[in-house]
């Protein structure tokens, strides 16, 4: 099937996966430029073995255009390929026996370490040492509460999405979030609101 020409940055989503499904090659290519990177940085927080991750991220492309035909329509397409990674990342230490044969996702470690934004601290050396003590603290959060935040203020997902992605009920994502947030903002005193630095987080 001959391609479209589409420009990386101002086609939508929903657009390039609806027409990858119809099997337009350009529009999947776009895709995988777009979240390959973030895909493979958010396997690398789930499992230390980089070689591994790269090719579970492009495992989920490959079934993506082979099975294009039955995939779904109406899908939030970043939440999609975040949730594929994972589990197929799930599968892989299930395969090497790294979680005792298990393909619980409950199971998986978030190694990922989260990092504020320099250029929103200012010169005051008060409020870089207080960044760098919230750094931590967001590190020694429970794996499970760090991997939520992460997702909700990292990769913009809905409380919904991070339910389905970790196999939980709203509820339960929900707590994650809140327990948290409870956490850091018992400890946070600096000047800068804390939901504007986690939405600043960056790797």
């Amino acid at each position: 099937m001959k391609t479209r020409i589409l420009p990386v940055n101002t086609v939508d989503d929903i657009t390039l996966w609806n027409n990858l499904k119809i099997g337009d090659e350009k529009s999947f290519s776009l895709l995988f430029e777009r979240y390959y990177n973030d895909l493979v940085n958010y396997g690398n927080s789930l499992s230390p073995f980089a070689e591994k991750v790269q090719d579970c991220v492009q495992d989920v492309f490959t079934d993506i255009w082979v099975y294009r035909n039955s995939l779904q329509g109406a899908v939030v397409v970043k939440a999609y390929l975040l949730s594929s990674v994972r589990k197929r990342i799930a599968r892989l230490h299930e395969r090497d026996h790294i979680f005792r044969k298990t393909a619980s996702t409950d199971d998986i470690a978030f190694l990922l370490e989260f990092s504020v934004e320099n250029e929103l601290i200012d010169d005051d050396e008060f409020t870089k040492e207080k960044v760098k003590y919230l750094n931590k603290l967001l590190n020694e959060l429970p794996p499970r509460q760090k991997e939520a935040l992460y997702l909700r203020y990292h990769q913009g997902l809905s409380v919904e999405q991070i339910a389905e992605m970790l196999d939980v009920n709203y509820q339960s994502a929900s707590n994650l979030l809140h327990r948290g947030l409870l956490t850091l903002r018992k400890e946070w005193k600096g000047a800068l609101p804390l939901v504007t630095l986690l939405f600043s987080s960056t790797l």
